[in-house]
C-alpha cells in the first residue's frame, strides 16, 4: 500500500547541525535539480528558506527513480535523515548550508509547467512579464522578504498606537463622493439607480466624525483609492496609517509621528534615528532645496542669485526678475565632469520634464569665470559671487530663471540629479525631517483658490484675520514628515469652528448649497460639540518601500497595478456583461 507522508516536522529554513541523524519531513517547491548520475541533488524551498536533498540510487532506488522525474517548481513532500555535508561542500551563506537531507521517501503533490521566468533570478524577465505571473514572482526571495517586512511593520504600528491608547476603528469603503483633490473611483448603486458611492480617497470625514463621537484617539491601517496619474511610488489603491486625535496641538502630533517612525526603524532595521527630527518651514524647504520633501542626506543648497543678476548684463534674467520671477543657482564641484554634451542633456531634462525655459551656467577656474553666461558679470560682481557663495575650489554654477514656482521646482529636481552624479547621496544614511507652515491655499489653473491639502485644514491663529483681507498669505497648521526625499505622511490641525469653515468654503468658491450637499453631514455634526482635533496619515506602502530598500512601491504590494492602473495578471479592469449594466441602469457610450 502506498505510503502517505505525514505533516511536515520542519520548514525548509530551520535545519542545521543540531538536527543530525533526525528523521524529518519537509514540504515545498523544487528550486534546483542537479543529476550527477547515481546521486541527485535537489533544493526544496518554502518561504522560510531552502534545504538540499540527496537522492541516492544505492540507498533508495524508488525515491531516486521518482526524483529523476522532478522539474523546477514541482510541489513535493519528503521524508529523510539529516546528515552533515562534507567540509568542502558547506554553504556558509544560508542557515541550512551545513546539512543535507538523505531522502528515503518522496511524494510529488503537483507537477509544474516550465516557469515563464527564472524564479531564482527576478531580473531574468521584464517587470510586465513578472507582473503577469505575479503569483510566481511572489515565490522569489526578494518579494517574500518585502511582504514579511510589511507584515512586521503593520504589527509594530498597531502595537505602538495601541500602547498609546489609540483605538482601531474601521470606516466605510462605500461612501459619499466628496472633493479631495483627486478623482474618485465611483461605484454605481443597483438599488438606487443613477446614484453612486465613492471609494474613499481617505477616511477624512469619518475620522473627524469619530472625534465628535468622543473617540479621542483613533487609528486605522486602511485602503484608500485615487483615480489619478501614476508614478513608481503611486498606486490607484494604496494603504495608509490613518490617525486622528482630539484636544491636541501640532507639536503633539509631531512628537507622536517622530516616535512612531523611530520605533519602526529601530525594530525593523535596528537603526537609532536622531533624537529630534529637524523642522523646516515650507518656505525654507522650497527656497533652500527647491522641494517640500527635501533630501537632507546631502547639502548643495540653492542660492539666491537675483542681486547678482541685477548687476549683470544678462537681460534675459533681468527681464524675468522685473516681471516678478526669480533666479536660483546651485554650485557644483568638479566642473571638468560637465562637458558641453552633459550640460545640454541637463538642459533638455529641465525643459522637457520641469517646465524650465533653459539652464544657464558658468564655470569658475582659478577664481576666473569661464564659459556660459560668465561674460555678463563685471569683475566686482564676480568677486562678490565667489566670496558670498564661499567658492574655494574650481566649480560650475547652474542657474534657472523663471516664475518662482517653476524655478524652485526645476532647481529642486536639478539638485537631486547633481547630488546623484556627484556621489553625494549616502544610501546607508537616514535623514528624516518635518516640514510645517504650508500655505493654506494655492491657485489652480483657472487662477482660483484651491486647498493645498484639503478644505478642513485650519489656518494659523495669527493668520485668521487674513481670511477677510489676503487669503493668499495665510499659513496653515499643516505638516509633512519626509525621509530621504520621500514624503512619508502628512496632516493638519482641523477646523472645528463652523464660522471659520464657512469662510474657507466661500474662498474656495463652494456655495452654501454645495457645502450642504457635499459636507452637510459633517457640518451638522459639528453643531453638537466638535472638539479641537487634528491628525495625519502615513503612506504605509512608502514606509515599507524604504524599509525594504526598494525604489518603487509595487515591490512591497502583493498584487499591484501597473502605472496605467491595470492588472496584467487578471486583466482588470475588464468589460462586464450587459445584464449587469442594465441592473445598474448604465449604458456604455461609444465615444
Amino acid at each position: 500500500m502506498k505510503m502517505k507522508i505525514k505533516d511536515r516536522t520542519h520548514t525548509c529554513g530551520e535545519l542545521n547541525e543540531n538536527k543530525l541523524d533526525e528523521i524529518v519531513i519537509l514540504k515545498g517547491w523544487v528550486s534546483k535539480v542537479r543529476d550527477l548520475g547515481s546521486v541527485i541533488f535537489t533544493d526544496i524551498r518554502d518561504r522560510y528558506g531552502k534545504t538540499q536533498l540527496v537522492f541516492n540510487f544505492e540507498k533508495d532506488d524508488n525515491s531516486y527513480n521518482l526524483a529523476k522525474k522532478l522539474s523546477l517548481e514541482d510541489v513535493i513532500g519528503i521524508e529523510g535523515k539529516v546528515v552533515k555535508r562534507p567540509d568542502n561542500a558547506i554553504n556558509t551563506e544560508i542557515f541550512t548550508g551545513g546539512i543535507d537531507v538523505e531522502v528515503n521517501y518522496l511524494e510529488i503533490y503537483n507537477k509544474s509547467l516550465t516557469p515563464p521566468f527564472d524564479i531564482n533570478d527576478r531580473n531574468s524577465a521584464m517587470e510586465d512579464h513578472r507582473l503577469k505571473y505575479r503569483y510566481l514572482e511572489l515565490r522569489t526571495k526578494d518579494l517574500q522578504k518585502n511582504l514579511i517586512i510589511r507584515h512586521k511593520t503593520a504589527i509594530l504600528t498597531r502595537n505602538f498606537l495601541s500602547n498609546q491608547n489609540f483605538i482601531e476603528i474601521e470606516t466605510p469603503i462605500l461612501m459619499k463622493s466628496t472633493p479631495e483633490g483627486a478623482r474618485d473611483f465611483l461605484v454605481p448603486s443597483r438599488l438606487h439607480k443613477g446614484k453612486f458611492y465613492a471609494l474613499p480617497q481617505s477616511p477624512q470625514t469619518y475620522k473627524q466624525l469619530l472625534m465628535v463621537s468622543g473617540f479621542d484617539k483613533y487609528f486605522q491601517i486602511v485602503k484608500c483609492f485615487r483615480d489619478e496619474d501614476f508614478r513608481a511610488d503611486r498606486q490607484p489603491e494604496f494603504t495608509q496609517i490613518d490617525i486622528e486625535m482630539s484636544f491636541i496641538k501640532q507639536n503633539d502630533i509631531l512628537s507622536l509621528g517622530t516616535n512612531l517612525i523611530k520605533y519602526i526603524w529601530k525594530e525593523i532595521l535596528d537603526i537609532d534615528l536622531n533624537e529630534d527630527f529637524p523642522i523646516l518651514s515650507y518656505e525654507e524647504a522650497m527656497n533652500e532645496y527647491g522641494s517640500d520633501k527635501p533630501d537632507l542626506r546631502f547639502g548643495m543648497k540653492l542660492k539666491d542669485f537675483n542681486s547678482y543678476i541685477i548687476k549683470s548684463e544678462f537681460n534675459t534674467f533681468i527681464n524675468i526678475i522685473n516681471d516678478g520671477g526669480t533666479v536660483k543657482a546651485i554650485v557644483c564641484n568638479n566642473p571638468e565632469n560637465y562637458t558641453r554634451k552633459i550640460i545640454d542633456e541637463l538642459t533638455d531634462t529641465m525643459k522637457t520634464y520641469h517646465s524650465a525655459k533653459g539652464l544657464a551656467w558658468f564655470k569658475i577656474k582659478n577664481k576666473k569665470f569661464d564659459g556660459g553666461i560668465g561674460r555678463f558679470f563685471n569683475n566686482e560682481t564676480r568677486n562678490e559671487i565667489i566670496n558670498d557663495l564661499n567658492i574655494k575650489n574650481d566649480s560650475i554654477v547652474f542657474l534657472i530663471g523663471d516664475s518662482k514656482k517653476i524655478t524652485l521646482n526645476a532647481m529642486g529636481a536639478l539638485r537631486t540629479i547633481l547630488g546623484q552624479r556627484e556621489g553625494l547621496i549616502n544610501n546607508n544614511k537616514w535623514a528624516p525631517l518635518w516640514v510645517i507652515d504650508f500655505p493654506l491655499f494655492e491657485k489652480d489653473d483657472s487662477n482660483n483658490f484651491a486647498p493645498l491639502h484639503h478644505p478642513f485644514t485650519s489656518p494659523r491663529d495669527e493668520d485668521i484675520n487674513l481670511l477677510d483681507t489676503d487669503p493668499s498669505k495665510i499659513k496653515s497648521i499643516a505638516y509633512d514628515i519626509v525621509m530621504n526625499g520621500y514624503e512619508l505622511g502628512g496632516g493638519s490641525i482641523r477646523i472645528h469652528d463652523s464660522k471659520i469653515q464657512k469662510k474657507i468654503f466661500s474662498i474656495l468658491g463652494i456655495s452654501d448649497q454645495e457645502a450642504e450637499e457635499k459636507f452637510g453631514f459633517l457640518m451638522n455634526a459639528f453643531k453638537y460639540g466638535a472638539p479641537p482635533h487634528g491628525g495625519m496619515a502615513f503612506g504605509f506602502d512608502r514606509i515599507v518601500m524604504l524599509l525594504a530598500n526598494c525604489t518603487q512601491i509595487r515591490d512591497v504590494i502583493a498584487f499591484p497595478k501597473t502605472t496605467s492602473a491595470a492588472s496584467l495578471m487578471d486583466n482588470s479592469p475588464s468589460e462586464v456583461d450587459t445584464t449587469q449594466l442594465n441592473e445598474l441602469g448604465l449604458k456604455i457610450s461609444s465615444d
